[in-house]
This record gives structure tokens, sequence and C-alpha cells, in this order.
């Protein structure tokens, strides 16, 4: 289930701290450090699964549960109503540094079709 040397799986073991936004069983969202926008938050579920390549039927469920605590963190951070974005990187070319599945949560500000990368 954890990997030894994943950066978010050490984040959620409470091995690396972390300024924690939202956190239930299943997932974990907390201000990412080098921020693009004003708010910009990261949402890992708490198992590690390496990308959205490695999703499949046995742990979808952590998937499910982050897009609907998405707008939750939308609304504590302020932002649900005015807009943000949502992305996730896959593979070296989609700029994925971090290999644990992630969503950022990006807004505060008007956002421009820049690509962003973690």
């Amino acid at each position: 289930m954890e990997e030894n040397n994943c950066l978010f799986c050490k984040i959620i073991a409470n091995e690396i701290p972390s300024k924690k936004v939202y956190e239930d069983e299943n997932v974990y969202a907390f201000h990412d450090i080098s921020p693009v926008t004003p708010i910009h938050i990261i949402v890992i579920p708490k198992v590690h699964i390496e990308s959205v390549n490695f999703v499949n039927i046995d742990n979808s469920k952590y998937l499910s549960r982050i897009f609907e605590v998405i707008p939750v963190i939308a609304e504590i951070m302020k932002i649900k109503e005015r807009g943000y974005r949502v992305i996730t990187n896959v593979g070296e070319e989609g700029g994925q540094t971090i290999k644990h599945l992630h969503f950022h949560i990006i807004g505060g500000k008007k956002l421009d079709t820049k690509i962003i990368n973690d």
C-alpha cells in the first residue's frame, strides 16, 4: 500500500509536515509548498496509486471520493463560486514528478491557459 520513498505517502504518515486543508479516511488535502496561484491545494488518496494509469476497479473508490470532496475543499478555500481549476499530471511527458496520484486545485485569481507542472 505505502511506497517507502514516496513523498506523499510520508506526508500521509505524518513523517513530513504539511499544512492540512481536509482529511477523511480516504483523502488528504494540503497546501502546495510552491503555489502557482494564491490558492494551490494538493489532493491525494491515502493509498499509493502511482497515477491515473493505475486506477482500477479495486482502488477507484479513492478517485471517486477525491471528486466528491474537491467541491468541499473549494468551499473551504472560498473559491467554489468564483471558479478554480483541477489538474492531474500523468507520466514524465505529462509533467508528473511525484509518482503518487494527486490533483492540484488552483484558483484565487483569474486563470489563463498556461499548463501547470508539479
